[in-house]
């Protein structure tokens, strides 16, 4: 059965989290105050859901934000970070975590947004070209992992 990916309300955010402890914090060993911030009381979020349960999600904020995942002040409606993406072991490699992108992409563009930008981890940036975003800048560490900064023009 394929996932049903859609913007996540309230009652979505206990899963939201769970899936993301799971796979950043068990899976990554990221630590537990830098996984959840401030920034996701102002995020829009997504989720992909299969069999009445969360599989996937990612966030998209109003702005850019730097290396240490701090919205930049002043770039509010210029440009849409993605970030948090998140899709659990069982359910990688069927298209949940591009759906969830697409529908980021998508949200990003509809509020007028004319770029969307990304932290992407170094592994997984292929995944993201694959979308249309391009590199830009060097390799960092943000967690404790190697990151790159992606964008794409929409």
């Amino acid at each position: 059965m394929r996932p049903v990916v859609r913007l996540a309300g309230p009652a979505d955010m206990p899963a939201v989290f769970a899936v993301r402890h799971v796979v950043f914090v068990q899976g990554q060993g990221v630590p537990q105050d830098l996984e959840r911030d401030e920034l996701d009381a102002c995020a829009e979020h997504a989720v992909a859901v299969r069999d009445g349960r969360v599989v996937g999600t990612g966030r998209l904020l109003d702005g850019r934000t730097d290396e240490s995942g701090r919205l930049v002040p002043g770039t509010a409606g210029t440009v849409g970070t993605v970030g948090r993406m998140a899709v659990l072991d069982a359910a990688r490699g069927s298209g949940v975590g591009r759906a969830l992108l697409d529908l980021l992409v998508a949200t990003a563009a509809a509020r007028g947004r004319p770029v969307v930008e990304l932290h992407a981890q170094v592994h997984a940036h292929g995944f993201y070209e694959r979308a249309g975003f391009t590199p830009y800048g060097e390799v960092y560490l943000e967690a404790g992992i190697e990151h790159v900064g992606m964008r794409r023009e929409l």
